[in-house]
């Protein structure tokens, strides 16, 4: 076989039924919801607000939740159809190889790998610079060295977060069931940290802090501030928050009944988000002057402490900490079940595709969570938090377009789906669209990342993938 056609060929679509029946179907409808607001709803709520608000929208970071809001739903319309058409491990890796070929398929599926190794240490070090935050003042403090990446202020682990990734691996390992009881909780006591910053400070918010609601346009060392330009790289870098749903696509495998778990569970899990993410936005720029927020790791904290609620802060604070392991669950689970599909078709080494004696994923589970732990050690996030978008975005664009050929083959060789994307064929193209005007707005050194690592995928799929994929 030529070199283009294997690049090309299409895997028939029974062939992942069957290698993923072996996957035990355990997650309900909650399960999902839960999965999904645990990784959308992370460290992301308690911070980007109001540094958006201070470096590029002012009190119009309402608007740029809303504008990154209705491009990720745009997007999760598509994600609904194809996990219920498409119910197998992967998401969107899996669902581009039975579409439109491997190699397209290892390309979207290479972008989430991405999005998975980066965001689980990137919410580790994040969980981790929160919790030596709440011990500061107790006079419990770690030293430079175990508080911080390699070379990074006199730092060589990271040992919070290093710690945090291994807890929520063993956790996985155990079984997806008991993993998404431990996120169910965890989950419903983070909302409940939300909602009790949001009614606390809506008590104390003062109409003054919303006026202009749309500073003037002006350059600043950050990029654009003000104006609708200050707006849209607001919207480029809180897209970060909606991503999350992607990763509940990647279980539908173990999903009940996925013609309606995974829609449900999608769509309902990004609308919870939403109503979170600008409720809190909202009650921060409300409470005081959004300048102030700017530099600030905890602005959620920080504002309830300017309106004298020190022990409702603490209160919170230590809930958001809880609340990551949300995140590392959600991702670690969605991360696994990526490499495991590329092990199971021979696209990386066969050992990552296999299951234990209890049918679990667990070769999967300790290469991610071993990679992972190397690049928190490693590398420091400023610099590469936009890497996790920038490729997730590539594999949105990838699902939103693969929908049309979706319909030709729906009823005939992939099962007729329950749920079908509204307003077609308008809305797919709207949310290619969006997807790609997002990423536009990426600034250079993502946009370069993303860039250095699809170059490596081509040399590993080249000079690996290409010869031993099934």
């Amino acid at each position: 076989m030529g070199i283009f056609k294997k690049m090309n060929r299409k895997t028939d679509p029974t062939i992942y039924q069957n290698k993923d029946g072996h996957l035990i179907r355990s997650l309900r409808v909650k399960d999902i919801l839960a999965l999904g607001v645990g990784t959308i709803v992370s460290a992301s709520i308690f911070t980007l607000p109001g540094e958006v608000a201070a470096k590029h929208a002012g009190p119009a970071v309402t608007i740029s939740f809303l504008l990154a809001a209705l491009a990720a739903c745009l997007v999760a319309f598509t994600y609904a159809e194809m996990s219920a058409a498409m119910p197998f491990a992967g998401s969107a890796y899996t669902w581009i190889n039975v579409i439109f070929g491997e190699f397209w398929g290892w390309i979207a599926g290479w972008a989430l790998l991405a999005e998975y190794f980066i965001a689980l240490a990137f919410v580790g070090s994040g969980l981790s610079a929160n919790l030596r935050a709440l011990l500061a003042p107790i006079r419990i403090q770690l030293p430079k060295y175990l508080s911080n990446a390699f070379g990074t202020n006199g730092g060589v682990v990271d040992i919070i977060a290093v710690a945090s990734i291994i807890i929520v691996a063993f956790l996985i390992m155990r079984g997806v069931g008991k993993a998404a009881r431990v996120e169910n909780a965890l989950v419903v006591l983070k909302v409940i940290a939300i909602l009790l910053f949001v009614f606390v400070g809506a008590t104390a918010i003062k109409s003054q802090n919303f006026i202009p609601f749309i500073p003037k346009h002006v350059v600043t060392a950050h990029g654009s501030f003000g104006g609708w330009q200050g707006i849209y790289a607001g919207v480029s870098m809180i897209f970060l928050s909606y991503i999350g749903f992607d990763s509940v696509a990647a279980n539908s495998a173990e999903a009940i009944n996925p013609q309606k778990t995974m829609p449900r569970g999608i769509i309902g899990s990004l609308i919870i988000a939403v109503v979170l993410f600008i409720s809190v936005s909202l009650v921060l720029v409300g409470i005081m002057p959004y300048q102030n927020y700017a530099n600030s790791a905890e602005p959620v904290g920080l504002a309830l402490r300017y309106i004298h609620h020190p022990v409702i802060a603490a209160v919170v604070q230590i809930i958001a900490v809880l609340g990551m392991f949300t995140a590392l669950i959600g991702m670690s689970m969605a991360g696994s079940r990526l490499i495991y599909s590329f092990g199971r078709d021979g696209m990386l080494p066969k050992f990552l595709g296999k299951l234990d004696k209890k049918r679990r994923p667990n070769h999967a589970v300790i290469a991610l969570t071993a990679i992972a732990v190397v690049i928190s050690t490693i590398f420091p996030f400023s610099a590469l938090s936009q890497l996790i978008s920038a490729g997730t975005l590539i594999a949105f664009m990838f699902v939103s377009l693969a929908i049309y050929p979706l319909k030709k083959r729906e009823g005939k060789d992939i099962e007729d789906p329950a749920f079908k994307v509204p307003f077609y064929p308008v809305l797919p193209f709207l949310a290619f669209l969006a997807s790609l005007i997002v990423f536009l707005g990426l600034d250079s050194q993502a946009k370069l990342y993303a860039g250095i690592w699809f170059l490596l995928g081509l040399i590993i799929y080249f000079a690996y993938g290409i010869r031993h994929s099934e």
